[in-house]
């Protein structure tokens, strides 16, 4: 045990460290290498890791070129002009119509693609309006925010969740039916706790005359049209799939293939530098820092968690679902949500799944929200980070889990009461 933690902190240190530019992908192999040689896990346990994790990577590749063809396309600059301008100049309902864009944006194309597509586009019309610092802080964390806390509604809107669907053969259908409720009341509540959090920080007035036309942003008219017909088609293909029990990888990455070839087609973008300005470390750190995770669950540490939740679980329903959902909340905190989602997983599957199924997406909830309450949380928040920091925006852990530490537990809380 010892060992196999001792390897995954050094790990995750060097992950959110990044010494002289290292990719947090080339870590993550790093440290699956190394624990492959000492012998933490088998060449086989790597199998079993990619076996695990291969649909939802490559689900997750084609969100993310589909998000950032969308992005080519103006269709996330053209939304959130948009939605000031409905705001009326109401700081307040300007704040609110961010947050709904936010997750939108999140439920569609995954937490990631909100912090990679959104953030930059949030920031830059903030300084556009000429906002206080204090003003674009709350903005900038509350987006950040409803990223991650409304990426519940579907398979795809996050990574944790199509881990988890494949993990336990879980249709999209039957995802979707059982996180409606839950992701309503986790919007719900992060708008009202964000809101009363930053109410001195949101300004009262916005001149949102200043913005340009939301259609002026839009680069290619025919293309802009066709992506809504695509995404409508593209919900339908999830559905199919779904029928057809076919992973949710086919949909996800042949459409954004197929809608990268007709951008190609209307010359909206230029299909190799979109390839290549894919976020392919995130392959490597998917798989890597699994491999290094699963050596601590051979080293015991799902029995340990298994037989936390077998103890929550004989305290009824109630207690079992919040305090599965809370579990998972810390340990992704501390430990990132990505191997979290895994060991959480696995230990439940342990206990027994069905007629547990609740516990499922308990873990989902605190997997998601959980993670919001420190910088190391999620692969989303880092990422978040270092956009706003290549921006010039640099938020310290201080500063960063004053707000997280306050905001997230009451959230997950209402979230995890949409599964009683």
């Amino acid at each position: 045990m010892a060992l196999a933690f001792s390897l995954f902190l050094v790990t995750l240190l060097f992950i959110i460290w990044q010494p002289r530019g290292l990719q947090i992908g080339t870590t993550a192999v790093v440290g699956a290498v190394v624990a492959l040689v000492i012998g933490v896990v088998s060449f086989e346990d790597v199998l079993t890791v990619t076996g695990i994790v291969w649909d939802a990577t490559l689900a997750f590749i084609g969100i993310i070129i589909l998000s950032m063809v969308l992005d080519e396309i103006g269709f996330f600059e053209y939304s959130a002009i948009k939605m000031a301008k409905l705001s009326g100049g109401s700081g307040s309902k300007l704040f609110i119509y961010i947050l709904l864009l936010g997750a939108f944006v999140a439920a569609l194309f995954a937490n990631d693609g909100a912090a990679l597509i959104l953030t930059p586009i949030v920031l830059a019309k903030m300084k556009y309006l000429k906002m206080k610092p204090l003003s674009i802080f709350a903005f900038l964390m509350a987006g950040g925010f409803i990223g991650d806390s409304a990426s519940n509604p579907f398979v795809i809107s996050n990574l944790t969740n199509i881990v988890t669907a494949g993990y336990f053969h879980i249709g999209f259908m039957e995802y979707m039916q059982n996180m409606f409720l839950p992701n309503m009341l986790s919007i719900l509540a992060s708008i009202g706790v964000l809101f009363i959090y930053f109410r001195k920080d949101i300004p009262l007035q916005v001149d949102v005359d200043a913005l340009p036309e939301a259609s002026s942003v839009i680069k290619n008219q025919t293309m802009f049209k066709l992506s809504w017909l695509f995404l409508g088609f593209l919900m339908v293909g999830y559905f199919i799939g779904d029928a057809y029990e076919l992973p949710i990888s086919v949909f996800a990455l042949g459409g954004a293939i197929l809608f990268l070839l007709i951008a190609n087609h209307y010359k909206a973008v230029k299909p190799i530098m979109t390839i290549k300005a894919a976020p392919w470390q995130v392959v490597w750190f998917s798989i890597g820092l699994y491999v290094v995770v699963y050596g601590l669950k051979n080293a015991g540490l799902t029995d340990i968690i298994a037989s936390w939740v077998e103890q929550l679980m004989h305290q009824g329903d109630t207690v079992a679902i919040i305090g599965t959902g809370f579990l998972s909340a810390f340990i992704s905190s501390v430990m990132n949500n990505m191997p979290t989602i895994m060991i959480m997983d696995i230990a439940i599957d342990k206990v027994g799944y069905v007629g547990n199924e609740a516990l499922v997406y308990a873990n989902i909830l605190g997997s998601n929200l959980g993670p919001k309450m420190t910088p190391i949380g999620s692969l989303a928040t880092l990422l978040w980070l270092h956009v706003l920091a290549q921006k010039g925006v640099k938020i310290g852990w201080g500063e960063y889990m004053k707000v997280g530490l306050v905001v997230t537990p009451p959230v997950l809380f209402v979230a995890l009461l949409g599964l009683l």
